[in-house]
C-alpha cells in the first residue's frame, strides 16, 4: 500500500528503523556522486518531507524530527514541510550533528547512508556523538528505499559521445594528464566520482539528470593511462563504445564496488569533497592505501581552452536572442494582466526551444513577482505559483544547456504601467554599479575570488545595504551551471572556493542584489570570462570579458548616480548587446532591441 502523506512516510520510516534496531536516521539531499542536483530516484529527502529545495536535510529520531535548511530556504520549508512532523532548524546557527548531539539519548544508534554523505562528515560526526555515547552506524541498504514503494529507477537513457571539436581536447589528451599526474604522486590510481568530471574526462554527456549532461558512472583512472568506466550496460552504444577506445573498459555499475576491493597494497587517490563515505571504506577494507587528494580533474576542467570560450560565446549569443524576445512579449503582455510566473516561465523556455537546439534548461528557471523576488532561490510551482501584478518588479533567473555552451543570466524589469519607486530605482542602481565594478576590475594574476567581493557589495554598503549570498559561482561548458573550484564570495561567507585563484579561462557568473523581504528583489546577472588585462602593467594582470549580452532595464536606473566611467560602460554594453543580437532579430523584435539599447 503506497504511503501517500508525509506523516505516513514518517511513521513507516520510524517502523522501518526499529526493525534494523536505529534509533535515528540522517537524510541529505544527495546521491552517490554527492551531485548538486540529483535524480527523481534519489530524491528521499523531498518524497519523505515535501521539501522541494536544493539543499537541505533531515534527521529523524524516535520521537522528534528536524528540518536543517539555511537562509534561502527560510520560508521556502515552512510553506512545504509540516511544522507538527518536524522542527525548523537554521544552518549554520546548528547542524544535524549538532542537533542530534543535543537531542539524542544517550545509547542511541544514529543511522546514516554511507553512499550519501562525505567522508569528513561522517568522521566529524562519529566523534561528536562518541563524546555524548551516541554510536553513527552505515547502514546497509537506505530505509526510505525500503519503504519507498514507488520509487523511481535510475535512468537508463543512452549516454552519448561529446564532440571533441566543442571539447577542444581529446579524452585521451585529458586522461594522459591525469596519468601524469598519478606518477608524478607516486599514486597508482584515482577514483572519479563527480559526474561532471566523469563526463569531461571521458568526453561524455547524458541525459540522467535534469539540467545537468551527465550520465551516472563512476572512472577509475590509472597510472598507466587507461580508465575503467563503471556504467550500466543499457546506457552504451556502440558508437560510445567506439569514442571510448581501447584504453577504456567498459563494465557494468554494479562492479564499481567489488573493483574498490581490488586494490590491496596500492595507493589510491580520493577526493573527500566530491566522493562519499562508502568509496573510503570500501577502498579501506579492501587493503587499500587511501590519499586524500583533490580531483585532478576540477581544475582543468574549470580552465576552459579555445573551442570552449568560442563555444560558450556561441551560445550566449544564441541564448541572448531568445531572452531579448522575452523581454519584449514580457513588456508587452505583463501589464495587461493575466500573466503568472509559471506562463512566463514557460514562454521562456519556449523562446529557448524555438531555435532548434536548446538541449536543456542549466537549473529551474526563478520566475520571480512581487515579494517572490525577494527569495532569492525562489523555485516556482503550482501551489507557489501567482499572477505577474502590474505597477511591479519581476525577476527572471534562467539558463540553457547547448552542445557549446551552459548560460547562466539574471534580468530584473519594471512591469508597467506607472513607473517604479524612487527606492528601487535607487537600489537597482546600486546594484548595477556593483555589477559594473567587478565587469570592469583588473587584477594581478593570484587574486582570488574572495578578494573582489566586495567590489560588486561597496556601493550596496554605502546605501547601508547588502545581499546575502555569493556574487559569483564558476560555470561548466556544456556541463554543471554550478561549477568549481573558483568562486566570487565573501572571504569567510559559507561558500567554498572563494579563496581559490581566479586563472585566465575561467568562466563565472556576476551577478549582485538587493532583496527587500515581502516587497521585491533585484539581481543583475552576466556570465563572464577570465582574460588576460589589456592595460600596461608591472607583472601579470586579468581581467573579465563579458559573455552575456541581453538589455538591462533603463528605467530602473538612475543616471544621475553614475560616474562617467560606468556610464560609458553601460554604452559600451549595450552597443555590443546590438551588434551581437540585431542580426538575428527582426521586426518589431529589432525595433525593440534598437530602442533598449539606445546609449542612456
Amino acid at each position: 500500500m503506497l504511503m501517500q502523506t508525509h506523516e505516513a512516510r514518517l511513521d513507516g520510516l520510524r517502523k522501518e528503523l526499529a526493525k534494523r534496531g536505529l534509533d535515528g536516521f540522517v537524510i541529505p539531499i544527495s546521491d552517490e556522486h554527492m551531485s548538486e542536483y540529483v535524480g527523481s530516484y534519489a530524491q528521499r529527502l523531498k518524497w519523505l518531507t515535501g521539501f522541494g529545495g536544493s539543499a537541505g536535510s533531515a534527521v529523524v529520531l524516535k520521537d522528534k524530527a528536524a528540518m536543517f535548511t539555511d537562509g534561502r530556504y527560510t520560508v521556502q520549508v515552512r510553506d512545504q514541510v509540516d511544522g507538527k512532523l518536524y522542527d525548523y532548524e537554521d544552518v549554520p546557527t546548528t547542524s544535524p550533528a549538532k542537533w542530534i548531539a543535543e537531542n539524542a539519548a544517550q545509547g542511541s544508534r544514529i543511522g546514516y547512508d554511507a553512499w550519501l554523505h562525505g567522508i569528513d562528515w561522517a568522521e566529524t560526526a562519529s566523534k561528536q556523538f562518541a563524546k555524548k555515547g551516541i554510536e553513527l552506524v552505515p547502514v546497509d541498504g537506505n530505509p526510505i528505499d525500503a519503504i519507498w514503494d514507488d520509487r523511481p529507477q535510475p535512468s537508463l537513457n543512452a549516454a552519448t559521445p561529446h564532440d571533441e571539436k566543442l571539447a577542444g581536447r581529446s579524452s585521451a589528451e585529458k586522461r594522459a594528464e591525469v596519468a601524469d599526474w598519478l606518477k608524478r604522486e607516486g599514486y597508482d590510481a584515482t577514483v572519479i566520482t563527480a559526474l561532471d568530471s566523469v563526463a569531461w574526462l571521458l568526453n561524455m554527456r547524458g541525459t540522467d539528470v535534469d539540467s545537468t549532461p551527465v550520465a551516472l558512472s563512476y572512472v577509475l583512472a590509472h597510472a598507466d593511462g587507461t580508465a575503467e568506466l563503471f556504467i550500466a550496460p543499457e546506457k552504451v552504444t556502440p558508437e560510445l563504445a567506439q569514442h571510448l577506445g581501447n584504453a577504456v573498459t567498459v563494465r557494468p555499475r554494479d562492479q564499481f564496488l567489488p573493483a574498490l576491493a581490488s586494490f590491496a597494497g596500492k595507493t589510491v587517490a580520493v577526493d573527500p569533497q566530491h566522493a562519499v563515505a562508502g568509496i573510503f571504506h570500501a577502498l579501506e577494507s579492501g587493503g587499500a592505501k587511501v590519499v586524500r587528494e583533490g580531483d585532478p580533474t576540477v581544475l582543468p576542467k574549470a580552465i576552459k581552452n579555445a573551442a570552449e570560450q568560442q563555444g560558450q560565446r556561441d551560445a550566449q549569443a544564441r541564448d541572448g536572442a531568445a531572452v531579448a524576445r522575452f523581454l519584449r512579449w514580457l513588456e508587452i503582455e505583463t501589464p495587461k494582466g493575466g500573466i503568472d510566473e509559471l506562463t512566463a516561465a514557460a514562454r521562456l523556455l519556449e523562446f529557448r526551444q524555438a531555435g532548434g537546439v536548446l538541449r536543456d534548461c542549466s537549473f529551474d528557471t526563478i520566475s520571480a513577482a512581487g515579494p517572490h523576488a525577494a527569495l532569492p532561490h525562489y523555485k516556482v510551482d503550482e501551489d507557489s505559483n501567482i499572477p505577474i501584478p502590474p505597477s511591479s518588479i519581476y525577476l527572471v533567473d534562467s539558463g540553457g544547456q547547448y552542445a557549446d555552451g551552459t548560460t547562466d543570466i539574471t534580468r530584473t524589469v519594471w512591469v508597467g504601467p506607472g513607473e517604479p519607486t524612487a527606492e528601487m530605482i535607487e537600489r537597482n542602481t546600486r546594484v548595477l554599479k556593483g555589477h559594473i565594478q567587478l565587469a570592469m576590475q583588473t587584477f594581478p594574476q593570484g587574486t582570488t575570488g574572495g578578494a573582489l567581493d566586495a567590489l560588486a557589495r561597496m556601493h550596496l554598503w554605502a546605501g547601508g545595504v547588502d545581499f546575502n549570498h555569493g556574487t559569483g559561482h564558476g560555470v561548466g561548458s556544456y556541463l554543471s551551471v554550478h561549477e568549481g573550484p573558483q568562486r566570487i564570495a565573501k572571504p569567510n561567507g559559507p561558500y567554498p572556493g572563494s579563496g581559490t585563484e581566479l586563472r585566465a579561462g575561467m568562466i563565472l557568473s556576476n551577478e549582485p542584489g538587493y532583496y527587500k523581504a515581502g516587497h521585491y528583489g533585484i539581481r543583475i546577472e552576466n556570465l563572464v570570462l577570465v582574460v588576460p588585462a589589456q592595460i600596461e602593467s608591472e607583472g601579470d594582470y586579468l581581467a573579465f570579458e563579458t559573455l552575456t549580452f541581453v538589455p538591462l532595464d533603463r528605467r530602473l536606473v538612475d543616471k544621475g548616480m553614475l560616474s562617467e566611467a560606468e556610464i560609458g560602460w553601460w554604452n559600451r554594453y549595450h552597443a555590443k548587446v546590438r551588434e551581437i543580437l540585431a542580426p538575428q532579430l527582426e521586426g518589431e523584435d529589432l525595433a525593440w532591441l534598437t530602442r533598449e539599447c539606445a546609449p542612456l
